[in-house]
């Protein structure tokens, strides 16, 4: 009986993965093992009409027993600027959730290159504030580097929408 069910289960899955049980987003990393399966006789039962809700169903359980996390997507900013005004940039990407990564100073000019992570969503309005902060003096560059898991817990109270 699994051979007949194989597709539905699959499809049943990737439904499952591509309206994700938290905020109907796609999901990454995720497997799901089969142990055991119980089967109807009669084949009426076995088609994708009843194999394919039921096996989302059984897949959002699975994955909120195994504790989820909300992903946010995370620029490396490249920002160079006079070594003057550092203190500055530093100031805007602590207030944004930045993290600077290294702070090299070009040999034999007064420039130095800062490298950072920002948070994708921190990043609206990032350019503007940095140049308000420097006077005009450092000229950033956001590049998508990785996928963190956003901080805090989805599942307190002030976390859930009204």
């Amino acid at each position: 009986y699994l051979n007949e069910i194989k597709d539905s289960v699959v499809a049943g899955f990737q439904w499952a993965s591509k309206e994700g049980i938290l905020c109907e987003e796609n999901m990454r990393g995720v497997r799901l093992n089969i142990y055991d399966v119980t089967l109807h006789a009669d084949a009426i039962h076995r088609g994708g009409g009843q194999i394919i809700p039921t096996t989302r169903r059984v897949a959002y359980a699975s994955i909120l027993t195994a504790s989820p996390a909300l992903m946010e997507p995370v620029y490396l900013v490249e920002i160079q600027c006079p070594e003057n005004a550092t203190g500055g940039i530093f100031n805007v990407l602590n207030r944004r959730r930045g993290t600077i990564q290294s702070n090299e100073v070009t040999p034999g000019t007064p420039m130095c290159v800062i490298k950072a992570h920002l948070p994708v969503n921190e990043s609206f309005g990032f350019t503007a504030d940095l140049r308000s902060q420097t006077g005009g003096q450092a000229f950033p560059q956001c590049v998508f580097d990785h996928w963190q898991i956003l901080p805090g817990k989805w599942t307190t109270p002030a976390a859930r929408p009204l």
